[in-house]
């Protein structure tokens, strides 16, 4: 994929995706998308069966894999070390998306790289905070976003894994939007995206303490793993337009990138009271 397409707003990339919900579950895919969990399953529970889920139907031996950041993406990293290790998959390459997954996935032996090295991914696994009806995503409450996107976006099925809690009608009141900005000037660039006429009435809040959490937990600014400052977003009314707000953020000048991952999801499995529910392709049509 040319580098230029990286830099373009991700609202430009790929078809809507309702028309990818309406695709008709084919009868395997149908058997799979529905597992019970034991009753008054654990929120952590639920992910976990997400993360394992994901791996067992989407990742082959000799595929490059990204992996994602975050609680529920924990556990794909997990089942992808276990199945390694069994001998159940072979020749797995990985790359990472945050520090914190590197240093998971080395523990537990899972050959890694970069885009350096292979810029085209088989399978991208990861969470997300906030999950529209279209599968746009808001994602980036770890800190990891722009590392996430550059992954993501390089592969040719991105596997979205959530429990129903995330699940939302709209996009920004349910999570904060988060915007990773350059350090110079910050305040100047704070105010320049709050302003946005695509994102009126938002609250723009710099994120204090640890990059991996927009609860504020100390007193200095937040620093991602690029080096980077975040503004937080919240908003009291869903977004308008996500790919307008999308291109407007992506295209002011001290945005390093935004967490709304729009036209990328090819599945998003969801784990919830009622069991595991597939949307997208070879899942049903999105019923939140």
């Amino acid at each position: 994929m040319p580098a230029a397409l990286l830099a373009s707003s991700v609202s430009l990339r790929a078809t809507p995706l309702r028309a990818a919900n309406r695709r008709v579950a084919s009868k395997s895919a149908v058997r799979s998308a529905v597992v019970a969990p034991r009753a008054m399953a654990s929120q952590d529970e639920l992910k976990k069966l997400v993360g394992y889920k994901s791996v067992d139907d989407h990742v082959e031996s000799g595929m490059v894999v990204g992996l994602g950041t975050g609680s529920t993406a924990y556990f794909a990293v997990e089942r992808l070390g276990e199945k390694l290790k069994s001998g159940e998959l072979k020749d797995i390459i990985a790359i990472p998306t945050s520090e914190r997954t590197r240093e998971q996935a080395e523990s537990l032996g899972i050959p890694l790289c970069t885009l350096n090295e292979k810029s085209v991914l088989d399978v991208a696994i990861d969470g997300a905070d906030e999950v529209d009806p279209d599968l746009a995503l808001v994602k980036g409450g770890g800190g990891a976003l722009l590392r996430e996107k550059m992954v993501e976006v390089m592969a040719k099925k991105f596997v979205v894994i959530v429990d129903e809690s995330k699940l939302c009608k709209g996009l920004g009141p349910g999570f904060p939007l988060p915007v990773e900005i350059t350090p110079f000037c910050h305040m100047h660039t704070l105010r320049t995206v709050a302003a946005l006429p695509s994102v009126a009435g938002c609250e723009a809040v710099l994120r204090m303490g640890s990059s991996s959490t927009n609860k504020p937990d100390g007193d200095n600014i937040a620093v991602t793993d690029n080096g980077n400052y975040i503004v937080d977003l919240h908003f009291k009314e869903p977004i308008k337009d996500v790919n307008k707000a999308a291109e407007e953020l992506k295209n002011t000048v001290g945005v390093v990138d935004h967490g709304m991952f729009v036209g990328m999801s090819y599945q998003v499995i969801v784990a919830g009271k009622d069991g595991i529910k597939v949307a997208g392709t070879d899942g049903e049509p999105a019923w939140w």
